[in-house]
């Protein structure tokens, strides 16, 4: 099974005009791409990282999107390459209100893993 490859640009305008609904389902595609990305088929569905994140203010989506980031940097060292903080990275930038920022970069990481 892969992953699509989806507009960075599109997903933040549709954010932004949706006053965040569309945020919320692409934070459901994104963690359901992350666990085919990274092959764990146990992980958290892409239902419960939703449910978990708006039952607890967005606690869980920061823990969420650090996981991502270090998930996806064990990915990079699998395949050889650098890893490059990016759990730190995401959950920063989420802290200081740029979420929108993470999921971008979030879903331009996983862009790189989608069939062309």
């Amino acid at each position: 099974m892969s992953i699509q490859r989806k507009s960075v640009g599109l997903c933040i305008v549709l954010s932004i005009v949706t006053c965040g609904i569309y945020a919320l389902y692409w934070l459901y595609r994104m963690a359901e791409d992350l666990n085919i990305v990274t092959a764990r088929p146990n992980g958290p569905s892409g239902g419960l990282v939703l449910l978990l994140t708006i039952v607890t203010c967005n606690i869980y989506g920061l823990y969420w999107l650090y996981r991502a980031g270090e998930d996806l940097d064990r990915q990079r060292a699998d395949q050889g390459q650098l890893p490059g903080h990016l759990g730190i990275l995401y959950l920063l930038l989420a802290i200081f209100g740029f979420s929108i920022i993470s999921y971008a970069l979030l879903q331009s990481e996983l862009n790189g893993y989608a069939a062309e």
